[in-house]
């Protein structure tokens, strides 16, 4: 989709910063660290287009924490090697950097070629991103869906990853 579809809130960093998620001021990718909602946005402007890849994962009830933890680590390794294959691409997915188990922060990043940037911490709306997006944000009870976004220039071509079990579908498929 094109990346003008995008919106920005900057609501999203008052949950930052009421540390919803304990990751405010531990994460390089994160709020204070991170760069601010408008020099976030204006690196994302400049790209063309987007990419937006969900994984779904289903639970034993919609208490399972342990579920929705392998889910969200399964789909970080996915975001991860997406990131691996696309090294210049601009990568953003769900919550904090998965890169490191634990971030080095406030030490410098080792790996900042491989960082990859939280969706919210840049003032994206996920149900507002589902929405404009045409993917489904709740897939029903018991389940757990994580997204992330790939920025790309018009000549990137992501059929051509070869990312096992992926299903590529245009949007509004």
């Amino acid at each position: 989709m094109p990346v003008s579809a995008l919106t920005f809130s900057p609501v999203l960093l008052d949950y930052c910063k009421a540390n919803v998620c304990g990751n405010y001021n531990k994460s390089w990718t994160c709020p204070p660290a991170c760069e601010s909602l408008e020099e976030q946005k204006q690196k994302i402007l400049l790209y063309d287009k987007l990419f937006v890849f969900t994984t779904k994962h289903d639970l034993e009830d919609s208490f399972d924490y342990e579920g929705m933890t392998k889910g969200r680590e399964s789909h970080a390794l996915l975001t991860m090697e997406v990131k691996k294959r696309l090294p210049q691409a601009l990568v953003y997915g769900a919550g904090s950097c998965p890169v490191c188990e634990d971030c080095s922060f406030p030490s410098p990043c080792p790996f900042p070629e491989k960082k990859i940037g939280s969706i919210e911490a840049a003032g994206i709306h996920v149900s507002d991103l589902s929405k404009a997006a045409g993917i489904a944000y709740n897939n029903g009870p018991n389940t757990v869906t994580f997204f992330s976004i790939i920025f790309c220039q018009k000549q990137t071509h992501l059929e051509e990853m070869d990312l096992p079990g992926a299903v590529l579908r245009p949007q509004g498929d």
